[in-house]
């Protein structure tokens, strides 16, 4: 076989273990807390958030400018965990080589 075949085999390969990472990262979840954990994010490994837990003592009308903070602020961290579980899953596989474009 030439190189360029062995190549193309070798990125086939790449390619299936990308795809079953994908869907083994997608399964897994991470789970943020804003305000002393008034605010409870769950998403997964495809950055979908999943689950947002309030605790009712935040709930206040004269204080909704707090609780949206406080959303977003779990929300955020919530993806950036999810990021952060792809690119260690990424690293793993690829033993700490990082291919540009492969995940956001």
């Amino acid at each position: 076989m030439t190189k360029f075949g062995d190549m193309m085999k070798q990125a086939q390969v790449l390619q299936e273990k990308l795809a079953r990472l994908q869907e083994e990262v997608g399964k897994k979840t991470v789970e943020a807390t804003a305000g002393g954990g008034m605010v409870t994010v769950v998403a997964n490994g495809k950055q979908e958030i999943l689950s947002i837990k309030i605790d009712p003592e935040v709930v206040n009308a004269n204080e909704i400018d707090m609780l949206q903070d406080l959303i977003l602020a779990a929300v955020n961290e919530a993806r950036r965990k999810a990021q952060e579980l792809v690119a260690d899953q990424m690293k793993s596989m690829t033993g700490g080589i990082q291919i540009p474009g492969l995940f956001p």
